[in-house]
């Protein structure tokens, strides 16, 4: 079913940069203010300056700002910072690093083309709405400098790992690229040529559905461009360059591939006293008190205990900053069925992240979602210390109003398989891929007269 090739693509020249993590960046849609202006002072070949940030005011979308990019892209090619490669490679993409336990892993991937499909034809499967303010822009900047900066995050079937051993068993001897980033992670970089080995990843790959994982808004605008070229050209082949975009492609059985949670701060916009909230919960939820530490051990302890039961039982943490207390919310049985059994699908029904929004913010705290949003009521936390430490500062700030902060186990890729299979769709913040991929490693350049092998 999808359809892969490999691809001539832009690297920086080692004998131009000597420090790679001075010119990668995270995503373009993870860079802050402050983030973006820490990027463009490391280097002024730093990725910063073609692959856009997302902070920009509706005046500043004009085609100047999209040609300067163009224009950088193409005095970086005639300086030889940025030089492509020979031969249509695939690329081993291989990414070393710690979880907040403590442990070490290694994500497997490659990076490839992919050719392009309508999300209704069933190759590439998303599991997130995309939202066409954040698609113009992409899609101005993809128009106008003719290359992909960043690349798509996708997952694919394949429990034998038969794909990923046949690149491995050819790929170069030394890598092509390493570079640690800014979390400590260390993302390197093999090429793969051999013919006979592409061919043979090429036919595997063509029994298999791809799942998006990380980049549905860059997938949405790569189908835009190739519209954008059918209307402007009457037709596009299947090998043209405008029908493939490039795609990191991970195994859904890897083992070091990491889904990290979303913890939520919920600020209820009065004041609530945790026992009124107990009462509330305990029609849904068997509800327990942590207590005994700090609240950092208190946290902890909730987190650990959820860890131990993921899969096993649907559970919450919650910590109430204001009265620095922590209980642990299991869900009882047939609850969420009776709550949600009419408005949600099962495999949505099964999901922490709608439990917590349908039933506990919705339902139980009678925040509705375009209060939550129009009110700013909700904020997303990877990093569960960063959400503890605003939870704590915006209690003791506002008193006439409390803060909760709901711990989240992480959602599972078997749950993201099902989502994109009976072809329906997550909340938002619904999955967190970590580590985030590199944008700088490679580069996918859109040269029109050329054909995708």
């Amino acid at each position: 079913m999808a359809l892969i090739a490999p691809f001539r693509a832009l690297r920086y020249n080692p004998a131009k940069i000597q420090h790679l993590e001075e010119v990668v960046t995270p995503p373009y849609d993870v860079i802050d203010l402050v983030a973006q202006a820490a990027f463009a002072a490391k280097n002024p070949y730093n990725m910063i300056h073609l692959d856009l940030s997302k902070n920009f005011s509706a005046d500043q979308l004009t085609e100047a700002r999209y040609l300067q990019a163009k224009d950088t892209f193409a005095k970086w090619q005639q300086e030889e910072v940025l030089v492509r490669e020979q031969e249509p490679t695939i690329y081993l993409y291989h990414t070393e690093y710690g979880l907040p336990s403590g442990k070490r892993l290694t994500r497997k991937g490659l990076l490839c083309l992919v050719q392009l499909a309508e999300f209704a034809e069933g190759v590439v499967k998303p599991h997130e709405k995309t939202f066409s303010g954040v698609t113009s822009d992409r899609l101005s900047l993809l128009d106008t400098c003719h290359a992909q900066f960043s690349p798509i995050f996708s997952l694919y079937p394949d429990a034998q790992g038969q794909i990923m051993a046949l690149l491995e068993g050819a790929c170069s001897a030394e890598p092509l690229s390493s570079v640690t980033d800014h979390d400590g992670c260390i993302h390197t970089i093999w090429g793969v040529t051999d013919p006979a080995i592409l061919s043979q990843v090429r036919e595997l790959f063509k029994e298999r559905s791809l799942y998006i994982a990380d980049g549905h808004h860059r997938y949405t605008t790569a189908l835009q461009f190739r519209a954008l070229m059918r209307k402007r050209l009457g037709e596009v082949s299947e090998d043209s360059p405008y029908n493939h975009t490039m795609m990191y492609l991970c195994g859904m059985e890897d083992p070091g591939l990491s889904v990290l949670p979303t913890h939520r701060l919920v600020r209820m916009p009065e004041s609530v006293a945790l026992s009124d909230l107990m009462a509330k919960l305990a029609q849904s939820f068997i509800v327990e008190e942590i207590s005994g530490g700090s609240r950092e051990t208190l946290v902890a302890e909730v987190l650990g205990r959820m860890a131990e039961n993921s899969g096993a039982a649907t559970m919450f943490g919650l910590y109430h900053s204001q009265e620095d207390r922590c209980l642990l919310l299991t869900l009882r049985d047939g609850v969420i069925d009776e709550a949600l059994g009419s408005k949600q699908p099962v495999a949505l029904r099964e999901l922490d992240v709608v439990i917590l929004s349908d039933l506990i913010i919705e339902r139980l705290l009678q925040l509705d979602h375009d209060r939550c949003v129009k009110e700013s009521l909700v904020d997303y936390y990877s990093d569960s210390d960063i959400a503890l430490d605003v939870a704590i500062k915006e209690g003791e700030s506002r008193a006439d109003r409390s803060p909760l902060l709901f711990l989240m186990n992480p959602t599972l890729v078997s749950q993201v398989k099902r989502v994109a299979d009976e072809r329906l769709v997550m909340p938002h913040k619904s999955t967190y891929f970590y580590p985030k991929l590199l944008t700088g490693l490679l580069l996918n350049k859109i040269v029109p007269e050329e054909k995708v092998l």
